[in-house]
């Protein structure tokens, strides 16, 4: 998928910097120390007494279920291996030692509720991956065929020259195509804009780091719009929707109902702090943006298509169909008339799809094993502060997203909040409801911006050597604390008001 846009280069930049890191002969040594102690924590876990957990009627599977968890936490945190290969393995050890297709000694004797191999494998094709799909694709049809950068061009106009006004447009334009297309690829796209930009700003100014920081923060920000924004919005709706579960039945309309005016708020107020931080001392600036959008059929195609997806997506409950079906729309459509062929299949960023299918494994063995049933039985959640809750989800949820990958933060803390939640029941009123923990959850993952290794749009702009990492730090602690502060105190208004 990065290698169609135009920044392709930063892209290509930083996962071959991150390559040469991961292969540093120190790096390798500390990799398998860190592996080893994984492997000994998890065998530790996998054989300790029931009696360890202090869980009420535990059972050999879901004791399994616990170890393949702690396994999870620690190799996403450590990092011993990429994201997504964690979540592959995990899809392995639990259909290798936990489901209904084990080993046979895995599966002999009082062992409990093994978990069905084909519900395990199910969750690779969750419906929220087919709306993660449905988004790649569209991206992946608007950069073929030149609409983004018409689109880009054509929303920039509006904001004249004057070089704050240029700033605030990068910022919002960003935001609006993060909502839609992937924040990496939205930054590199969105970097590669400001090369013209550059040439008539002075090197000594504020102003190219201005207008280089607010890519990654309008593009971590807008994010928050849209189920298909960023993946912790993704798995949130997951567990908030899932019948079997909390069962709310949250639209991808009414999810941008509330979230579209809390984005478009923390946009301008990132752009007031970035004018106020790294004022401009030229006054005006000419925008250029090259590259043509292509004139013909399947340009045709790609904007209705476009236009027609985004619409049934914000009238799901209108028309009846949810956005899960609504997003292999584009994919039918651009398969049947050849905008898109099989060589663009290679383009879908499927170590995101990995990494999340293995989020929504966890949460699938959490259920099935009967784990969380007894896990909400034992543990006495309807005795826990929903105001601690929401404090101590939110701050590790942030804390843990400003260093490893937020779709691992969210596959992580969802599974267990969901749990949380549940047993709670009616004691979380008082903060709003289920949705301003779980949502509280994707907002926290989203405003995570403070360091290069944050989030791959941080890394992209400091790849470009003109953001210092304490500017980038200043500018992401605000906005993150400010952006948390502030979409909490939302989703609490809107949960008492009945809204969500």
């Amino acid at each position: 998928m990065f290698k169609i846009f135009p920044g392709f280069h930063l892209l290509d930049a930083y996962h071959k910097q991150r390559h040469e890191k991961k292969n540093h002969p120190n790096r390798l040594l500390k990799k398998m120390i860190l592996a080893s102690l994984v492997a000994f924590v998890t065998l530790l876990l996998w054989n300790a007494p029931a009696d360890f957990y202090g869980i009420h009627n535990l059972t050999v599977v879901q004791q399994r279920v616990i170890a393949i968890f702690v396994y999870a936490t620690l190799m996403w945190i450590l990092e011993v291996v990429p994201s997504w290969a964690t979540s592959v393995s995990i899809i392995g050890l639990l259909l290798l030692f936990t489901s209904d297709s084990a080993f046979v000694p895995f599966q002999s004797g009082e062992v409990g509720q093994l978990l069905d191999y084909k519900g395990v494998m199910a969750t690779f094709a969750d419906p929220v991956i087919m709306l993660f799909i449905g988004g790649f694709i569209l991206a992946i049809a608007a950069s073929k065929t030149g609409l983004d950068a018409q689109l880009a061009r054509v929303l920039l106009k509006p904001f004249g020259t004057k070089s704050e006004n240029v700033l605030l447009g990068f910022i919002l334009i960003t935001g609006i195509f993060s909502m839609f297309v992937s924040n990496t690829a939205t930054a590199a796209m969105m970097l590669t804009f400001l090369t013209p930009v550059f040439k008539q700003l002075p090197p000594e100014g504020k102003g190219r780091l201005a207008l280089t920081l607010s890519i990654p923060v309008a593009a971590n920000l807008g994010g928050m719009g849209t189920p298909i924004g960023t993946p912790p919005n993704a798995i949130a709706l997951k567990y908030l929707n899932d019948p079997a579960g909390l069962n709310m039945n949250l639209g991808f309309g009414e999810w941008m109902s509330f979230m579209l005016p809390l984005v478009i708020f923390l946009l301008l107020l990132s752009w007031f702090i970035l004018r106020t931080m790294f004022p401009f001392t030229q006054k005006k600036i000419e925008i250029e943006i090259e590259g043509e959008m292509k004139k013909g059929f399947k340009t045709n195609v790609v904007i209705i298509t476009f236009i027609i997806t985004v619409l049934l997506w914000i009238f799901d409950k209108v028309t009846g169909l949810n956005s899960y079906t609504v997003a292999l729309i584009p994919f039918v459509v651009f398969s049947l008339t050849g905008v898109i062929g099989k060589d663009d299949l290679d383009e879908i960023n499927w170590s995101v799809i990995w990494m999340v299918a293995g989020g929504f494994a966890l949460g699938y063995a959490l259920n099935k094993s009967g784990l969380a049933d007894n896990a909400v039985e034992s543990i006495p959640f309807d005795s826990f502060s929903p105001v601690l809750i929401l404090i101590i989800s939110g701050i590790v949820c942030y804390a843990l997203s400003n260093f490893i990958s937020n779709s691992a933060t969210a596959a992580l803390l969802m599974p267990i909040l969901a749990t949380v939640c549940y047993g709670m029941g009616d004691k979380l009123a008082p903060i709003g409801g289920t949705p301003t923990v779980l949502i509280g959850v994707a907002i926290a993952a989203s405003s995570a911006m403070v360091l290069p290794i944050s989030t791959p749009p941080n890394a992209l702009a400091f790849s470009t050597n003109l953001v210092k990492q304490n500017d980038m730090a200043k500018v992401g602690l605000l906005v993150g604390i400010l952006s948390m502060v502030v979409g909490y105190g939302m989703l609490y208004l809107l949960g008492e008001m009945h809204l969500i």
